[in-house]
């Protein structure tokens, strides 16, 4: 079945079906769902947030973390032949070190948002690792693109365009949040592409555009793949999966949601963000301080002593199960999800989906 679905070509990298598992932190996308989803022919993806946090406690935070990430990677390995690879937030105070560690321990692909990542290559010298960053616009990829093959001879691998409709932390304002409507992500993509088709010309390079943000269904699949983006990030289905690391409780808020407990909060990151209504979200939302020790230093933005709490210790709780006092970051089609299934149902589901649909009558 995943053969009726064209290859995503990433450089050296071959992907089908053509799907990408967003990375989900802190600790929901770890080794043992990267590895099941790079077991289906997807690629399989570890959000490096948040992994050493836990581990840390109160020993050198960014070798604690890059000791986290490598053995990540080195576990996803053990499991999987398959296509794996990194997301890490531009936002983090260690992003550069995270960056090296992936490289080095031959990771396959980086994947970077929460900020233009504009010294990226830099960071993973001559490795043949893909970088891939995330944009919300055509300008964002063209000033991109701009700086890398000025300052370092090279251009993206591919891009994934992220809409509003995404979980965690979102490239727009409230303003933009609102205007948004069904065609603003393709609009976005088509602008995106051309940017990649511009640059192919200039470089003979091709630079794929991987559509993201509120893939549901093959059908939203079919129609990227239509507008003529190569593949599809996928990330809050991939939550209730059975391979999921994730607590049942936190699975469970996802089943049990509806359209309104999809909302919106003011990070400390500095970054709006979608989650699941919790208490937590209740009390950010109405403005209260929720105080707490700033273990980490995490986020490169945050100043511990003026921001009303702390994102990374809200992930935590609710990744340990505490969802009341935890943030649960999740897509804005999160309410539509109403069952936990293996990996290989869903993509399996998601693959004949989108073959249904491109070769519907038109």
């Amino acid at each position: 079945m995943h053969e009726s679905l064209p290859d995503l070509i990433i450089g050296n990298l071959k992907i089908n079906p053509p799907f990408i598992l967003g990375g989900m932190g802190v600790r929901v996308t770890e080794h043992k769902l990267c590895a099941a989803a790079a077991n289906t022919g997807m690629g399989g993806t570890i959000a490096s947030v948040g992994l050493g946090h836990n581990a840390v406690k109160g020993k050198n935070y960014v070798q604690g973390s890059n000791n986290a990430l490598a053995k990540e990677i080195k576990l996803a390995r053990k499991l999987t032949k398959g296509v794996i690879g990194v997301n890490i937030m531009v936002a983090l105070t260690n992003y550069a070190e995270m960056c090296t560690t992936a490289a080095k321990e031959k990771a396959d692909y980086i994947i970077s948002g929460a900020g233009l990542p504009m010294k990226l290559p830099e960071y993973v010298g001559d490795s043949k690792i893909a970088l891939i960053p995330i944009v919300s616009s055509g300008r964002a990829a063209k000033i991109l693109c701009n700086k890398w093959l000025t300052s370092y001879n090279r251009l993206p691998d591919a891009f994934v365009v992220e809409g509003v409709d995404a979980g965690g932390h979102l490239g727009f304002n409230m303003a933009e949040i609102e205007a948004w409507n069904e065609d603003s992500h393709v609009r976005v993509c088509k602008e995106v592409i051309q940017v990649a088709k511009d640059y192919e010309e200039i470089s003979g390079k091709h630079i794929p555009v991987i559509a993201a943000g509120g893939i549901f269904d093959g059908n939203d699949i079919g129609k990227m793949l239509e507008i003529g983006c190569e593949g599809v990030q996928m990330a809050t289905r991939f939550v209730t999966t059975e391979e999921c690391q994730a607590p049942d409780n936190f699975k469970q808020a996802i089943i049990n949601s509806t359209i309104d407990d999809m909302v919106i909060i003011k990070s400390p990151v500095g970054m709006l963000g979608r989650a699941i209504k919790s208490p937590f979200t209740e009390r950010v939302n109405a403005g209260e301080t929720i105080p707490f020790k700033c273990p980490f230093h995490c986020i490169s933005v945050c100043k511990p002593k003026e921001v009303p709490f702390c994102i990374a210790v809200a992930l935590l709780n609710a990744v340990d199960g505490d969802i009341d006092n935890g943030v649960m970051m999740a897509g804005h089609n999160a309410y539509r999800v109403k069952e936990i299934v293996p990996i290989k149902t869903l993509v399996d589901e998601l693959t004949s989906e989108a073959v249904a649909y491109l070769n519907r009558e038109k």
